[in-house]
């Protein structure tokens, strides 16, 4: 038995089965050239030695890697959550992952500039933050699928839950249960931010509150939560949808420490439905966005860029659906 602490090679096979690196080789691959009884020995061996084919290094040697690079936050639980989804959509593409984090202290051009060296043959970019000439200069270098984010560059592939109507059933929700005066607690300057207030204002106008839309400038973490709550106390509005599950969590912590409960009193609506949000303390209504079709449609649009298949559509929009949790109910009566 081979030491655990190395690989074993085919040279150890070679050895123990008492034939030629060459001839343990083909039978490996399945080549013709080996008689049935070496054959089986080989095996056999094989087995016992509990030998695995690099494939990584065949691959390289075919001028292949089938790696795909994914650059995503360590800050955001929502990449975490797409992370496995993406590694089920890789292994059943017969495509492996290899991941480069962007941190408080490595920003995306590092992030990239390392995936590069490792010889991917596409990149995926969740919530790339690169201007769109940037992101087309790195697609003229290999294929490139961005996440969670809209590209107006041909040569870029971009697959994104649809903010726009994300927004519209949060918002028609509310409504439905009596809300009107309904603030929304936006994403800043971050990609899908726009659409999802835009999302947020139209519903509103369509449904004749107009007069009560209240838009307060937010971000993506627990922090720009909190900030925004600090400006809704004076004059709390009776619902609040925020930007995404980050953002309301620190929404929903402000709120309840300064004795206003939720729902009775306000309630709060997410966007991601990030693992977190089913936590029990938390346990946030919000837009989920479907981790499972996003990643299969980014892993196929890659592969399909790799091996030069035909793709008739550039964009890849993925329908969200409302998840009703505990944080929200119907509008105060007093």
């Amino acid at each position: 038995m081979q030491s655990a602490e190395r690989r074993t090679t085919l040279a150890d096979v070679a050895a123990e089965a008492g034939v030629s690196v060459a001839l343990v080789s083909i039978v490996m691959r399945g080549a013709p050239g080996a008689g049935a009884a070496t054959r089986e020995r080989v095996l056999e061996v094989a087995r016992r030695l509990d030998y695995r084919p690099d494939s990584r290094a065949r691959l390289l040697r075919s001028g292949r890697s089938q790696l795909l690079g994914v650059v995503f936050d360590v800050r955001h639980p929502f990449h975490s959550d797409l992370l496995t989804g993406l590694y089920a959509a890789a292994d059943a593409a017969a495509y492996q992952l290899t991941l480069s984090a962007v941190t408080p202290r490595r920003d995306e051009h590092a992030a990239v500039a390392d995936l590069l060296q490792d010889r991917c043959e596409a990149l995926v970019l969740f919530s790339p933050k690169m201007r769109p000439a940037e992101l087309a200069g790195l697609a003229a270098r290999l294929p490139v699928v961005a996440m969670m984010r809209s590209v107006r560059k041909r040569d870029v592939d971009v697959v994104h839950t649809d903010d726009l109507d994300g927004a519209r059933q949060a918002v028609e929700y509310l409504i439905g249960l009596g809300h009107r005066r309904i603030a929304h607690v936006d994403g800043g300057t971050l990609h899908g931010s726009a659409e999802r207030r835009q999302g947020y204002e139209d519903t509103m106008r369509r449904h004749g509150l107009g007069e009560h839309i209240r838009v307060i400038s937010g971000g993506s973490g627990e922090e720009d939560g909190a900030r925004a709550a600090g400006a809704l106390l004076d004059d709390p509005p009776s619902a609040v949808f925020a930007f995404n599950d980050l953002s309301a969590a620190g929404l929903l912590d402000v709120l309840r420490r300064h004795g206003l409960d939720v729902p009775g009193a306000i309630s709060v609506v997410g966007f991601d439905d990030s693992s977190f949000s089913r936590l029990a303390h938390i346990d946030l209504t919000t837009i989920a966005q479907d981790v499972d079709t996003m990643a299969a449609r980014a892993v196929a649009r890659a592969v399909e860029r790799v091996e030069g298949a035909p793709v008739p559509h550039r964009e890849v929009v993925v329908p969200p659906r409302l998840v009703v949790r505990g944080t929200a109910g119907p509008a105060p009566t007093a």
